[in-house]
């Protein structure tokens, strides 16, 4: 059958129950004809009596089939399509008449079809469109049969014309299995109930008692009635087999090799439904662990992660605090914008700028913090709130890019796990939900831990601490040096560097220069008479904001220090409890024999129900082994015939 919109949906549907009293199938056909031309309307409808005012379609290339049997019954596959029509007329339309054009020419064009052409004695031979779309399909007559219908209906004085065309003496019309004649009970005689053998005994009188068919030789008398059409129509059907047996034979062959092969592509069904679903099981999670533990390619999940951590890394480092050594006013003099890497961390990072002045921090600014953390404290002492501060301000930047590598690998492994499931169950819709549903809730729970132990990372860095006092300490100088060279009014760095590092030497010319200021000193006073060239650093001019840079220096060597750890923390936090954690133990293995119930005492029930087979997969087994049936007892009945 097709749907209502024509689209191809062939099958077959059973119409009522079978009939044993062949006084019903006039009824039962008249209702399948409406079910067949209303086809949005479910079939019970007209069974139980129901018709509807007018039809969707005039015609239709659906169909009504019968099965027919009974003992003189003759073994034939008989189509009855409707007749031409030559010009659309009340009830039917051009659509209607290129539908049975079609209808016909579907059945016409095979090779092992036998055309009946019937042809009414009542109207003019010429009138009726059957015979010449015939000779279109058939142009030898080796496979059309004529039929000639009604001749109780011929007129006076044109039964010769009739006899003529029976006895196949007119060329142009002439076919070469001939032409026979049959007389049908007339609707009058089917509503009064007429029986088969009553309509066969009433048509075998007529040709013996009407002329001119009584008067015919024996041979021609040999195609009047139905039973002598049957015969010969069963004759020129088993010559037409015969002769295409080979060919037919090759293409059962054919079918029964590709649905054979379509057969062996479906999946096996297990013999050990238990066996199965552990087998899969473990597979999946090797697979699984080998997957985690690195796999090489570029669709490897460390692969894929790597350039992410990266990005984190720098994400992390982005948020240094961006500390300018001079007034946001720009009263200092100097120039502003952001500062350069320092050359002492070349080799540890890339150099990066801030991309615009959002969120600098500017020596007049940390001073501001500094001042206003001073309670009860000394003067010139400054609370280290204040170093604090400016810590915790960066640290509170790092959940974000935590968090958002966290989702990536969660997502990666989210679909990667995902595919892998569907992969080991793809035969076996009802374990792969299951196992998707125990998998989806232990990474729920991987996915917690993880996410806790990250807020425990970023808890732990709020608060300064740190226990590598040397790399601290030489950060904290070379920052505050670094900080301090931008700000060249108040601090001489080359003569810094001059006056730490000064070796005496009495050849020196420096060392006379120094010699002449420190007896310039001892002319003031008896004290200053020892004055070290170093000593000199104390009479230089002195920064009114020493103490912001102070901050600055320790706040970036902190940062330096801390930003370090966490950048390899947090991925391997995420690499141990989410990534490794997965089957890290086994555990995801026993989490799913535990839930899927592998060792409880319904496990043969429940396994059997996951390697319960998608309905689509059991439609196509199903039809692929009656094809398969079909096809061998059709190539069994072949193999008789040719013997």
């Amino acid at each position: 059958m097709k749907d209502r919109r024509g689209n191809p949906d062939f099958r077959t549907v059973p119409f009522g129950n079978p009939i044993t009293n062949s006084e019903e199938v006039a009824e039962r056909i008249h209702l399948a004809q409406h079910a067949i031309l209303n086809p949005s309307t479910q079939a019970s409808f007209f069974l139980s009596g129901g018709e509807p005012s007018t039809p969707e379609t005039t015609f239709s290339s659906n169909c009504v089939s019968l099965e027919i049997s009974g003992p003189d019954i003759v073994d034939l596959y008989f189509v009855d399509l409707p007749g031409l029509i030559v010009s659309a007329g009340s009830g039917s339309t051009s659509t209607d008449i290129e539908l049975v054009r079609q209808l016909v020419t579907e059945y016409a064009e095979k090779e092992d079809c036998i055309m009946l052409v019937t042809v009414t004695c009542e109207t003019e031979f010429e009138n009726q469109g059957a015979y010449q779309l015939a000779r279109t399909f058939d142009p030898t007559g080796r496979r059309t049969i004529g039929v000639l219908t009604k001749p109780d209906r011929i007129g006076r004085g044109e039964e010769e014309r009739w006899i003529h065309l029976l006895k196949n003496e007119l060329p142009s019309l002439a076919l070469a299995n001939g032409w026979f004649s049959v007389k049908q009970p007339d609707n009058v005689e089917l509503k009064k109930g007429i029986t088969r053998q009553q309509a066969q005994q009433q048509e075998k009188d007529f040709f013996a008692n009407t002329r001119p068919w009584d008067q015919l030789p024996p041979d021609f008398r040999q195609r009047l009635g139905t039973p002598n059409l049957m015969e010969r129509c069963s004759d020129v059907l088993c010559r037409l087999i015969a002769k295409r047996l080979p060919e037919i034979q090759a293409m059962i062959q054919e079918k029964l090799r590709t649905a054979e092969n379509q057969l062996e592509e479906l999946p096996q069904e297990p013999a050990d439904p238990v066996g199965e679903v552990n087998r899969l099981i473990s597979e999946l999670c090797s697979t699984l662990s080998r997957y985690v533990e690195g796999t090489p390619g570029a669709d490897g999940l460390l692969q894929m992660i790597r350039p992410k951590k990266t990005d984190f890394m720098y994400a992390i480092r982005t948020t240094a605090p961006d500390f300018r050594p001079y007034e946001k006013s720009g009263g200092d003099g100097l120039l502003s914008g952001p500062l350069s890497l320092p050359n002492f961390l070349v080799n540890e990072e890339e150099p990066s700028l801030p991309q615009n002045d959002s969120f600098a921090i500017y020596i007049d600014e940390v001073k501001e913090v500094a001042d206003t953390s001073v309670t009860r404290e000394l003067p010139d002492h400054i609370p280290f709130i204040a170093t604090e501060l400016f810590i915790r301000r960066a640290v509170s930047l790092w959940r974000t890019p935590a968090m958002h590598l966290f989702d990536y690998v969660e997502n990666v492994l989210n679909t990667r796990i995902a595919e892998f499931i569907h992969a080991q169950c793809k035969d076996y819709p009802e374990l792969d939900y299951q196992v998707s549903t125990v998998v989806s809730d232990f990474m729920n729970c991987r996915s917690e831990a993880t996410k806790e132990r990250i807020r425990w990372l970023l808890d732990l860095e709020e608060r300064p601490r740190i226990v590598n006092d040397y790399q601290y300490r030489d950060y904290r100088t070379k920052f505050l040096i670094w900080y301090k060279s931008h700000r060249s009014q108040f601090h001489n760095i080359p003569l810094l560097h001059k006056l730490q590092q000064h070796i005496p030497d009495a050849a020196s010319g420096l060392d006379e220069k120094l010699r002449i200021v420190a007896e310039a000193f001892g002319a003031l006073d008896d004290s200053l008479r020892e004055f070290s060239p170093v000593n000199l650093v104390k009479v230089l001019r002195t920064d009114p904001y020493d103490s912001a840079l102070d901050i600055m220096a320790s706040v970036r060597a902190y940062f330096q220090i801390a930003y370090k750890r966490f950048v390899d923390n947090v991925p391997n936090a995420i690499d141990h409890e989410l990534v490794l954690g997965l089957n890290r133990g086994h555990a995801l293995e026993m989490v799913l024999r535990k839930e899927l119930g592998l060792s409880g005492p319904s496990v043969e029930h429940l396994c059997a129900d996951y390697l319960r087979e998608d309905e689509d997969t059991a439609v196509r087994r199903a039809d692929s082994m009656n094809s398969i049936e079909r096809l061998k007892r059709a190539k069994g009945e072949l193999t008789r015939v040719r013997m």
